[in-house]
């Protein structure tokens, strides 16, 4: 699959929102772009965490930040300011067809966050992981 990049004025606005999230921790904002990209790209392939390509790093690394900022309600935040930015209206759009977890087509659930969290990550509030 290809890779999933934020062009510099999408890049910017989202970055502005999370800098005013006291819940987000941004630090440099490359690192946290490149992390937001992987986020993204997990969210629209429907790939599993481990099958996260190496130039977004290591997926554990990634997965980790991923499930703090899910518990702290930084997506759910972000998603409804972003649903409220026109000019980023096309991030929701662009990923709304996403495969669906095994739990929703009757496998057993495992311990850990709820997957359908990830749809805030992708910026699509109906969208799941595997």
């Amino acid at each position: 699959m290809s890779q999933v990049r934020l062009n510099d004025e999408q890049w910017n606005k989202v970055v502005k929102l999370l800098r005013q999230d006291k819940r987000a921790y941004v630090g440099d904002e490359n690192e946290c772009r490149g992390y937001v990209e992987a986020v993204l790209w997990i969210t629209r392939s429907g790939a599993a965490w481990r099958l996260l390509p190496a130039e977004y790093g290591r997926w554990n690394s990634v997965y980790k930040r991923y499930s703090r900022w899910c518990e702290a309600g930084v997506w759910e935040r972000l998603l409804s300011q972003v649903s409220q930015a026109p000019d980023l209206e096309h991030l929701i759009l662009d990923s709304t067809i996403m495969r669906a977890h095994p739990s929703a087509a009757g496998a057993e659930k495992k311990k850990g966050l709820n997957p359908s969290v990830a749809a805030v990550v992708a910026l699509a509030p109906s969208c799941t992981l595997r």
